[in-house]
């Protein structure tokens, strides 16, 4: 619900100010009303695809998705090149094999997988440069006491933490990856960062 009320609360504050008060704005402050509003609205249409992802495929362990051969790499580099315009200041690393993978899967869901694995190492990771596919970040790794219930969705942002919360995306990609028969293990590494590993089938 936090989620969700967030960003419709700050769309409709943005709103209400621009059509109350429209005559005494500067033009640098209606546009920046205006981005808020649109950055607020970007976040929500994330949110709800999110949760349109798990009521689709069903929550589940035993739920199915349509599957085709897909090639990973395109795959992997459409997250990639995502991410990468939503945040540029970080070095993002992709490690590929030279062996080309048709891995079956929907491709779709597998990429918001992947998405959503990004922006946490960008957002969650506070610290992070540089994230490496797959998946390693050099951020300042998860909290211990969060490790056990990663993907339960209870992983709301802790009080004081001003950043938006993790919880339904986690949640999402440990829904969509056990529909396609895989598995999905978040951990830290040594020496500081996170790691997230999705192993996917390729056969059943």
């Amino acid at each position: 619900s936090h989620d969700i009320r967030t960003p419709l609360t700050g769309i409709v504050g943005a709103t209400n100010v621009l059509l109350e008060q429209d005559a005494e704005l500067t033009p640098q402050q209606r546009r920046e009303l205006l981005q808020n509003a649109n950055e607020e609205a970007q976040w929500l249409i994330h949110i709800v695809e999110n949760l349109l992802s798990i009521t689709r495929i069903g929550a589940g362990e035993d739920a199915r998705v349509t599957k085709t051969p897909e090639a990973a790499e395109e795959v992997i580099e459409g997250a990639v090149g995502k991410f990468r315009r939503s945040y540029p200041q970080i070095d993002v690393r992709v490690n590929l094999p030279e062996d080309f993978f048709l891995v079956p899967m929907d491709p779709l869901l597998i990429q918001q997988v992947l998405t959503n694995l990004l922006e946490n190492a960008a957002v969650h990771g506070v610290t992070t440069t540089q994230v490496t596919v797959s998946l390693e970040d050099n951020g300042r790794g998860i909290p211990e006491l969060r490790l056990h219930n990663l993907f339960d969705g209870t992983q709301s942002a802790q009080q004081g933490d001003s950043t938006r919360s993790m919880g339904i995306g986690l949640s999402v990609c440990k829904t969509v990856v056990a529909a396609h028969r895989g598995k999905i293990k978040g951990e830290n590494k040594k020496g500081g960062g996170a790691r997230f590993t999705v192993d996917l089938p390729l056969e059943e």
